[in-house]
């Protein structure tokens, strides 16, 4: 299983970014998908997680900025971040879970979010 996270850079503040992290080797349709961050200094939260079906859901400090997506036929997960702040600055983390007799959780490699005030 690889997952490939991309799209990270340096934006001012007020600016968008795009994150995609693409998977092989898994059953990416029937895995939950989740992006989490961890900024320097501070433990790793999960910031947004779109299900099997496609429900949405975000930490209250990214609600309404940041839109999460899927596309099965790419086995693409996307992080769609607005009006980016400097507390948004961070490594970002792809995760897909799948739950098949058990729950495995597989890790991105990170891409890297530097937004400046």
């Amino acid at each position: 299983v690889q997952l490939q996270a991309s799209g990270g850079g340096s934006v001012q503040a007020g600016g968008s970014l795009r994150l995609s992290c693409v998977a092989s080797g898994i059953m990416f349709s029937i895995s939950a998908a989740n992006w989490y961050r961890q900024a320097p200094g501070k433990q790793r939260e999960l910031v947004a997680t779109i299900t099997t079906g496609g429900s949405a859901s975000y930490a209250d400090s990214v609600k309404d900025r940041f839109i999460i997506s899927r596309d099965n036929a790419k086995s693409t997960v996307y992080l769609q971040m607005n009006s980016l702040t400097a507390e948004d600055t961070a490594v970002y983390y792809c995760n897909l879970r799948l739950r098949i007799v058990k729950v495995t959780d597989y890790w991105g490699q990170g891409t890297e979010v530097t937004v400046s005030s």
